[in-house]
């Protein structure tokens, strides 16, 4: 993933008109957190801070493998990746809570394009670092030549799940910049998320590893919750065959196709007529939804997003 970042200028904001969103404002609704992250998880690495993260992996051509890794299977790859790779540190945390609201227009085009896989396809979401206090409108393009790009805004924290006319403009120009055409899809918060994420960078070099547990998403027909002993794994690396990939085949373990959180969510949730090509994540996941058609958002009943406030447990 190539990532390119673009900042709001200090006395300006992107939620001036927040009160005029004020009744677009949270329905979703989520389970009491219960995976608490492991020790073995966290406390091994040597611990680097975001600047050096940064440095070294933020503005790098990268390539994505997702895989769904049971955690006593991902235990057993410790011994490799700790002499292999840094652990992000902040403020002495090392596992932070990342909330997402993602953003569809009424016929779920994001969701068909990927669906379809279509070269040309957009996915914008609004993340929020519970810990950090931070929140970001950020763009998701798939350039033509396959690589992925994300263009990221920062926006107040209360905008959380809202999006105003200058970040409408932000995610247009941003669509317009790389494919050279109008984006004219009208907006609407469709989906929430929730995760623990412990991020991983590579000692030599800018590979960087997510790790993502206690995944919960919920939609306009309710909330589910990944089995606790499933993990998600996303190495992004420079050629897709990484120093964390070569250790997850040594332990049999091989990527997910067409893992993308967003889609498998929203099939999962039955929020589309159509997921056949996600079934592979969702058996990976155990999330196959029990029937298929019962797409529950309807263009004249807009969804609207959560407030994601909570107060995850200590790391055990």
């Amino acid at each position: 993933m190539f990532t390119r970042e673009r900042g709001f200028p200090m006395g300006g904001s992107i939620g001036q008109d927040a009160a005029a969103q004020a009744d677009i404002q949270p329905l979703f609704s989520f389970p009491a957190p219960r995976t608490i992250v492991p020790r073995w998880l966290v406390e091994p690495y040597r611990p680097i801070g975001l600047e050096q993260l940064d440095a070294k992996a933020d503005m790098l051509d990268r390539r994505d493998n997702k895989y769904v890794v049971r955690a006593d299977m991902l235990h057993q790859a410790i011994g490799e990746l700790i002499q292999q790779f840094d652990i992000l540190e902040i403020d002495g945390k090392r596992n932070f809570t990342y909330d997402t609201c993602y953003f569809d227009d009424a016929e779920r085009s994001a969701y068909f394009d990927h669906h379809k896989g279509r070269r040309i396809r957009c996915k914008v979401r609004m993340r929020k670092y519970v810990d950090a206090d931070l929140c970001f409108v950020e763009v998701k393009l798939k350039h033509m030549r396959g690589m992925t790009i994300k263009e990221r805004l920062q926006c107040p924290v209360e905008m959380y799940g809202t999006m105003d006319d200058e970040a409408r403009q932000f995610v247009a120009s941003s669509y317009r910049d790389l494919y050279r055409r109008e984006f004219t899809r009208e907006l609407q918060p469709t989906l929430a998320m929730r995760y623990q994420r412990v991020t991983l960078v590579a000692k030599r070099g800018g590979e960087r590893v997510t790790i993502d547990t206690g995944i919960v998403f919920a939609g306009t027909s309710g909330s589910q919750t990944i089995d606790g002993d499933l993990i998600l794994v996303e190495v992004k690396s420079g050629n897709a065959n990484g120093i964390a990939d070569k250790i997850l085949r040594r332990l049999h373990q091989h990527p997910t196709n067409t893992c993308s959180k967003y889609c498998v969510a929203m099939a999962a949730l039955n929020e589309v007529s159509k997921s056949n090509k996600f079934l592979g994540a969702l058996r990976r996941l155990g999330v196959v939804p029990t029937s298929s058609g019962a797409w529950l958002a309807k263009p004249s009943q807009p969804v609207k997003t959560a407030s994601l406030e909570h107060r995850h447990p200590a790391t055990c």
